[in-house]
C-alpha cells in the first residue's frame, strides 16, 4: 500500500476513533459511575485513548518493505 494512502486511511481512522471514543466516554460514566468517581473516570478515559491512537499512528508510519 502506498505511504500516502496508508496515512490518509490512518488519519480517517484516527479522527473517527477519537469522535466515537469521546461520545462513548461522555455517555457511559454519567449513567453508571457514582458522583465521587466521575472526575477520576474522566481523567482515566482522557489518558486511555492514547494507546489505541498510538497503534494507529505506528501503522501509519510503518516503513514500506524494500523491493527485491
Amino acid at each position: 500500500m502506498p505511504e500516502r494512502l496508508r496515512k490518509f486511511i490512518g488519519m480517517l481512522a484516527l479522527v473517527g476513533f477519537v469522535i466515537l471514543y469521546a461520545m462513548i466516554v461522555v455517555t457511559i460514566p454519567i449513567q453508571n459511575i457514582p458522583d465521587a468517581l466521575i472526575w477520576p473516570a474522566y481523567a482515566l478515559a482522557g489518558l486511555a485513548w492514547v494507546f489505541p491512537a498510538a497503534l494507529i499512528i505506528a501503522w501509519m508510519q510503518k516503513p514500506r518493505p524494500p523491493r527485491a
